[in-house]
């Protein structure tokens, strides 16, 4: 995996994405604890639009669909 890469989300039993909770407040902990990369699910992405502007600055974040693509883009150079 990717030095700085914080990875988020649960994945069920059955294989779908449950939603995070407060994708805000992780974020800004990413940030904190100085992560380049949050990869979060698709389904937080709206909750984010509210992240202030100078954290958004900091940090890149990256969105995934389902397992396989989490996964893929966690390895990815």
């Amino acid at each position: 995996m990717k030095g700085g890469l914080i990875a988020a989300g649960a994945i069920n039993l059955g294989g779908t994405v449950d939603t995070l909770h407060n994708p805000v407040a992780l974020a800004e902990l990413a940030v904190e604890k100085s992560a380049a990369i949050l990869l979060v699910p698709i389904s937080a992405r709206r909750a984010l639009f509210d992240l202030p502007d100078d954290l958004a600055a900091k940090i890149d974040i990256q969105y995934y669909t389902d397992a396989r693509d989490a996964l893929l883009k966690a390895l990815a150079d």
